[in-house]
């Protein structure tokens, strides 16, 4: 039997070790981040514009953190793969998903059963960057412009081909958005990614091609691919003398390309204002902002939040554009 002495000293070495200021504090996850290399989800193939400017989000953190930042190209099913891969992925900050214009802000509205949800699946961290498409022609095409384009579909409905990243794929919206407006009737020619569509593109397999201005800008600059017009507000400094989309008729047209970070929902809050404050002084450094400018695109940085109301926004607006165009996938 335990004598009073003894229960006396036990119950005194328990108050102890439970006295707040006596306990060990734990570490914090948050200021001990990252302990262990980090994954970057890109859910389409190498060359397209999330995977570009991922990658070099992805180096320039690795310069910044102790650990690295390794790049996993996730494709198939309009992103969906390699998104679902990363809601399902541990909520710890170690995997990260380059989203898109097209997995977040298209597929909530065209993609039926779609394996994950754009917002409750996923915390925003910040956008990485925006840019204007590009819509191009084979040099030998004979459709130098946006009237042209126009006019040849106008003489033969559904006859001319333009190709197009993947379904669901910004690429393929703004198209189809174009179309609708335009009141003509073009013919999809959807591909695995940027690289094999502007491959086929340059062979004179296929006409036409909507692409990001990050991907397509090397072409049109070697002379294998003619850019015909470009769909933001304004002609990007890259291709001055490009018209927009807006200007050759379409008054009010815009459709851009965009890529940033998410984690998986239920990652801490505190790990993930700790990626978007070094994402964010990454992406404010005039270097790094004049090295994306350089390869097309525009860095977007701001807060989780404005990420979230972004995110929201783009959803709303395609949402619209997939039911005005009577646009839907296969499940």
């Amino acid at each position: 039997m335990m004598s009073s002495n003894r229960r006396a000293l036990l119950a005194a070495a328990s108050t102890l070790l439970t006295t707040p200021s006596l306990v060990r504090a734990q570490p914090d996850a948050a200021a001990l981040y990252p302990d262990r290399p980090v994954r970057f989800i890109v859910p389409f193939p190498p060359g397209q514009a999330a995977d570009i400017f991922g990658r070099l989000m992805a180096d320039e953190l690795s310069k910044r953190w102790p650990q690295r930042v390794v790049v996993e190209n996730r494709s198939g099913g309009a992103g969906a793969l390699g998104m679902e891969a990363g809601a399902r992925a541990a909520p710890d900050g170690y995997t990260l998903v380059v989203g898109t214009s097209g997995t977040l802000g298209v597929n909530p509205s065209l993609v039926p059963n779609l394996p994950y949800d754009a917002e409750r699946d996923f915390a925003a961290v910040t956008n990485i960057f925006t840019l204007p498409l590009v819509l191009v022609a084979h040099p030998g095409a004979g459709l130098d412009d946006l009237p042209t384009v126009l006019d040849r579909a106008r003489e033969r409905p559904g006859a001319l081909n333009y190709a197009s990243a993947g379904p669901g794929t910004a690429q393929h919206m703004a198209m189809e958005m174009l179309a609708h407006r335009a009141g003509v009737r073009l013919t999809h020619v959807p591909y695995r990614g940027s690289g094999p569509a502007m491959a086929d593109l340059i062979a004179g397999n296929v006409p036409l091609m909507m692409d990001s201005l990050a991907s397509a800008l090397p072409q049109v600059q070697s002379g294998r691919a003619r850019a015909v017009a470009t769909t933001g507000r304004a002609r990007p400094p890259q291709l001055a003398s490009t018209a927009t989309v807006a200007e050759a008729g379409l008054t009010g047209y815009e459709a851009l390309g965009w890529s940033g970070l998410v984690a998986p929902a239920a990652t801490p809050p505190k790990i993930i204002r700790r990626i978007n404050a070094d994402a964010v002084a990454i992406l404010r450094d005039p270097v790094v902002a004049g090295r994306m400018a350089e390869l097309g695109g525009f860095a977007d940085p701001g807060s989780p939040e404005q990420f979230a109301s972004f995110i929201r926004d783009e959803i709303s607006k395609w949402r619209k554009v997939a039911k005005e165009a009577g646009v839907r996938l296969e499940g």
